[in-house]
């Protein structure tokens, strides 16, 4: 099924992401926890590859994406970076998800490699390639700018350049304040950005891994969020806890602005996903309910 559609049926669509292994002898082990979060029955699960586009990884993520939806029956969404790509090696992997059955692609620039550049130099252009294949787009969107855009009015200018070369839908880079978000949802769409809007959370779990993640992608850490790091990093448990806590905070706040979608950034942890679709299923029922 086309994600395009999942938005407009379901209304609020809540969605994983899921990274695929780095090597064969660890496929297995992803492929169940991809099972686990499939059992939540999320709208889709999207799974990534590595931003420098090395085809081994390319052939996990494909492989993934086709046993989540053939196998546990949740529709698919397939990244797919273009940066350090040749336009034969990007046509080759549509080809191969298409065979496979998939029809969702999240159409990534991807991060360059060494200063090296293929035949596509922003999202925009896979964007344009991948619309003549009639697959449903989805692309990213930074509510807080790009840390390689100079300005916001910018960042959103290029958005919309996405959105008029075929994005279908977006998914936003992680965030930690909503207030961001808001301001940014309500200029894209003043701009014309008329498709659905996702809005990506990452619960904290790992002190270091949001630090390093926040610091290459310029995500604003608020001292409420900075002071449950340092309060809680030294205990696994706690901070597993509190950074659900907080997620699922923001999640309500979220929905009860309207959002139409919310996408989890769960690191690979089916037991995050579980705790957090227990905190929200009433609240996004009784949205579905009134048809929200």
């Amino acid at each position: 099924m086309l994600i395009k559609n999942i938005y407009r049926e379901e209304k609020i669509v809540v969605s994983f992401e899921v990274f695929p292994p780095k090597r064969e002898e660890n496929f297995v082990s992803v492929e169940k926890t991809a099972q686990q979060l499939a059992e939540l029955n999320p709208s889709f699960i999207s799974v990534t590859y590595g931003a420098a586009g090395e085809q081994e990884s390319t052939d996990y993520t494909i492989r993934l994406a086709e046993n989540i939806k053939h196998k546990n029956n949740i529709e698919a969404l397939v990244h797919l970076t273009c940066v350090n790509s040749t336009k034969q090696q990007i046509e080759y992997n549509i080809n191969r998800i298409k065979d496979k059955g998939l029809t969702n692609i999240l159409a990534l620039r991807g991060d360059k490699v060494n200063n090296k550049v293929g035949d596509f130099l922003y999202a925009k252009d896979l964007i344009s390639l991948i619309k003549n294949e009639k697959l449903c787009i989805g692309a990213a969107c930074h509510p807080e700018g790009h840390i390689e855009t100079p300005s916001k009015a910018l960042n959103l200018l290029y958005l919309k350049q996405k959105v008029d070369q075929g994005a279908d839908f977006l998914i936003s880079q992680l965030f930690f304040e909503n207030e961001r978000f808001f301001e940014f949802f309500l200029e894209a769409k003043q701009l014309g950005i008329d498709i659905p809007i996702s809005a990506g959370i990452m619960p904290v779990i790992n002190t270091r891994q949001i630090r390093k993640i926040t610091k290459l992608c310029g995500a604003v850490v608020p001292k409420k969020f900075e002071r449950i790091m340092n309060k809680y990093q030294d205990n696994e448990i706690a901070l597993r806890d509190a950074g659900i806590a907080y997620a699922t905070e923001q999640i309500i706040d979220l929905l009860s602005f309207g959002v139409e979608g919310i996408h989890l950034y769960v690191m690979n942890r089916p037991d995050v996903a579980k705790k957090l679709f227990e905190n929200i299923n009433s609240i996004v029922k009784e949205l579905k309910s009134r048809g929200e």
